[in-house]
């Protein structure tokens, strides 16, 4: 059996990569510093053996270290893993630089730098923005794009709507959110999630545990991190004196990914309220898997095993 195993980890490598240079023999393992080309140190980790994947984490500005110690770490069996903490975020550098065309260059010249024609690409939660872009721009090097839980429109209004109406639920007070400005949104939101943390409520926008929130903020404080990326693009949404020197990051990309031709699998929790468990029917790639799981925001982890086997089935 290990033998037809192996076989079929070189036959899969061999099917979805049109070079040697995707080989992931060659690449270094273990944590490394990425330079880009405009001087910024990412930080970089590769584990694991089989077709190569890069992890693109959320936030914006978290970081890939709960991912991979929470779970994500077990697509490691199927997967050559490549984490890498984005510019301004977690142990990576922080820049002048957060533009989404910057950002997205940064996994393009990783690619690069990995000696690699076609890479899986791998997001989670914002994440989905960065992927679908690196998808619409360099479709041609990848083997397959993985949303998990993913969104491209960061800030969707409809999202919103849907986090607000499942915090009153939660509240026994069901009402129907029409409101559709961004900025009372953000407010209302705001007063929810307030409401929520009074009555020890507030982890089930994310998770079905709240021991699932209380590992994750272990892990993302037990070193000092950066999340200077998340706070240039998030905090000029809240605070109207600040200037949004990105508005690219508040526009809705979903529907570019009926240009986007590569094959993709969309991981979906059923009851997912940070990004909307019916927010996968917004996606239109012409190749599209999609897998519901019954579970939350935080698949890779309350539903690991189910989450694990989707991926690894889907480079089968």
């Amino acid at each position: 059996m290990k033998k037809i195993h192996v076989l079929l980890i070189v036959a899969t490598t061999l099917f979805n990569c049109c070079s040697p240079a995707d080989s992931s023999k060659n690449i270094k393992r273990g944590a490394q510093t990425f330079l880009t080309s405009d001087g910024i140190k990412l930080a970089v980790k590769v584990a694991g053996n089989g077709p190569v994947c890069i992890y693109i984490h959320g936030g914006p500005g978290q970081d890939y270290l709960s991912f991979e110690k929470m779970g994500g770490s077990d697509l490691e069996k199927c997967f050559t893993m490549v984490y890498v903490d984005q510019r301004g975020s977690g142990h990576s550098q922080n820049a002048k630089d957060y533009s989404l065309d910057r950002v997205i260059k940064d996994i393009e010249e990783l690619r690069i730098k990995l000696g690699l024609n076609k890479v899986y690409v791998l997001s989670h939660s914002f994440g989905g923005v960065l992927a679908v872009n690196y998808a619409y721009q360099y479709p041609e090097h990848l083997s397959g794009l993985i949303l998990a839980n993913s969104t491209a429109y960061f800030i969707g209004p409809k999202t919103l709507q849907e986090q607000i109406q499942y915090g009153y639920h939660l509240l026994k007070k069901d009402t129907i959110i029409k409101e559709d400005k961004l900025n009372l949104l953000i407010q209302q939101v705001t007063d929810v999630r307030k409401k929520l943390s009074a009555v020890k409520l507030g982890y089930k926008l994310i998770a079905d545990d709240v021991n699932t929130i209380i590992k994750m903020d272990s892990i993302e404080s037990s070193y000092k991190r950066t999340s200077d990326y998340g706070m240039e693009v998030f905090i000029p949404l809240i605070d109207s004196t600040k200037t949004k020197k990105y508005p690219e990051y508040y526009k809705n990309y979903a529907p570019i990914t009926a240009e986007i031709k590569v094959p993709a699998l969309i991981i979906s929790g059923k009851h997912d309220y940070a990004i909307g468990p019916d927010y996968y029917k917004n996606y239109k790639f012409p190749d599209i898997k999609v897998i519901e799981i019954d579970g939350s925001h935080m698949l890779y982890y309350e539903k690991n095993k189910e989450f694990i086997s989707a991926l690894c089935n889907f480079i089968k």
